[in-house]
């Protein structure tokens, strides 16, 4: 079951959940809502989902009377998991709703739109993406500019931080400098922390 929430104070949306909940409904979600035909984006104060979320517990999303899709795109980012919006096949066809329904091509957008939007959330992940994966080569990091010997100490001279991002990085320059490397090491070969004494 799904309830709008249009013009319904907070405590008006928890009674009727109460309600259906004392109903048997089970498996229930909430629209936020702003019953205006069309209603302007800046009325929907996409900020009341997440605390819908958080206040109800319920799977939340958005009915969207707005005349295009940013509103209900942004709702997405907003936590939404449902979108409601009026469709026409012919906005010109004099149905009471057709003004401010989609046409079949701002449907399909919507779809794909929203599909990219969830997806694009995902999860906390401050770590390297398969897609950066070819671009390591852009950053710097430390490499050899001269060759050593094994044992040999490591001096401000033999080390320069530059492209491509293989070796240790830059910030690691003052621990590199002063120590002694494990093995012969050549010019142009990047620096590996694991190879030092």
């Amino acid at each position: 079951m799904i309830i709008s929430t249009g013009m319904a104070d907070a405590e008006e949306i928890q009674e009727a959940i109460d309600a259906a909940r004392e109903g048997g409904c089970k498996e229930l979600a909430i629209l936020h809502c702003v019953s205006g035909y069309p209603a302007p984006a800046e009325d929907y104060n996409l900020h009341t989902i997440p605390d819908m979320i958080e206040r109800f517990g319920l799977v939340t999303g958005l009915s969207d009377h707005t005349l295009d899709n940013t509103t209900a795109i942004t709702s997405v980012a907003m936590g939404a998991a449902i979108i409601e919006k009026h469709f026409t096949l012919d906005r010109s066809g004099g149905g009471p709703d057709d003004s401010f329904s989609l046409e079949p091509a701002e449907l399909t957008a919507l779809c794909k739109d929203s599909k990219t939007a969830w997806a694009a959330l995902g999860k906390v992940d401050y770590g390297r993406k398969s897609s950066e994966q070819g671009n390591v080569k852009f950053r710097r990091s430390l490499y050899f500019v001269k060759n050593l010997q094994a044992g040999e100490i490591i001096s401000h001279d033999a080390v320069r931080s530059v492209r491509p991002g293989f070796g240790a990085a830059p910030m690691y320059l003052d621990v590199v400098i002063g120590k002694r490397v494990k093995t012969g090491t050549a010019a142009n070969t990047p620096v590996l922390l694991e190879n030092l004494q």
